[in-house]
């Protein structure tokens, strides 16, 4: 047997084992990156729904202000833009 370490039988597994433990610290890198994004993307879904559901609340207080056809009695519907 020589003394060489590359030389013997555990070598490659051993830069095997390296490879994959450098493999393995990146994946859990990615992972808490991942993480981070998917709870910041929640956070901003959860505030956007609570957006959503102030402006459903102010909608029928507004149709129910405005009457049937408004203040005035004018549909806005039937209204030209004022561009024409």
């Amino acid at each position: 047997m020589s003394s060489d370490p590359s030389a013997s039988p555990v070598a490659p597994l051993e830069s095997r084992l390296t490879e994959l433990e450098i493999k393995a610290a990146f994946t859990e890198d990615l992972l808490d990156d991942l993480n981070l994004l998917v709870y910041r993307q929640q956070e901003q879904i959860d505030r956007l729904v609570r957006e959503l559901h102030q402006l459903r609340r102010q909608m029928p207080e507004d149709r129910a202000a405005d009457g049937a056809g408004g203040a005035n009695g004018i549909d806005p519907r039937n209204e030209l833009p004022p561009h024409y």
